[in-house]
């Protein structure tokens, strides 16, 4: 998921929590199929832990930290992914986020 390039400061997508620092931290679930993605948010929805989810689905190493990415700056993720998470809250979950690494499902830490 993350690509090459320069590290440049972001602000706060419409409605998402402000980017203090020009870094977003999130942690995600990725599947390969739309239809995994969506019950696997469905699931979320019903109140389900996330980093347990994250642990049991996800086919990012990241899965072993349940789903935690850690800091990242803009530039850093592919855009798709990164215009996700600045319209995320903090504690926040997306809906299923198409790119080119398949499904990504995202929560906003900070």
């Amino acid at each position: 998921m993350q690509k090459k390039g320069g590290a440049s400061k972001g602000s706060a997508g419409k409605g998402g929590a402000p980017i203090k620092g020009g870094k977003i931290k999130a942690s995600h679930i990725l599947v390969n199929k739309l239809s995994m993605a969506q019950e696997i948010y469905e699931d979320l929805q019903a109140g389900e832990n996330f980093e347990k989810l994250a642990r049991k689905y996800s086919e990012c190493p990241s899965k072993n930290k349940g789903g935690n990415l850690g800091e990242f700056p803009k530039g850093k993720m592919v855009s798709e992914f990164w215009n996700a998470c600045t319209r995320l809250k903090i504690g926040a979950i997306s809906q299923p986020v198409k790119t080119q690494f398949g499904y990504h499902i995202i929560k906003r830490i900070r």
